[in-house]
């Protein structure tokens, strides 16, 4: 498995991070997602792309700053 760590500004309560989770959770390569709101990050475990991950992101309504 891969695991990625994206750096999202915009995350800042419950709601960014059940909705960020909920998007990038339905991707089928996904195999966990968590997000830290303190540290405004979100780590991808999974063999999904980086293009969908970011685009699952987006859709929740964030924007991904840099990824680690």
């Amino acid at each position: 498995m891969t695991i990625r760590t994206y750096d999202v500004p915009g995350i800042s309560c419950g709601h960014c991070k059940a909705a960020i989770e909920a998007e990038v959770g339905a991707l089928s390569d996904v195999t966990t997602v968590t997000v830290d709101i303190d540290a405004r990050t979100v780590s991808v475990d999974g063999e999904a792309t980086d293009d969908a991950v970011r685009a699952a992101i987006d859709e929740a309504g964030y924007e991904v700053a840099s990824v680690r």
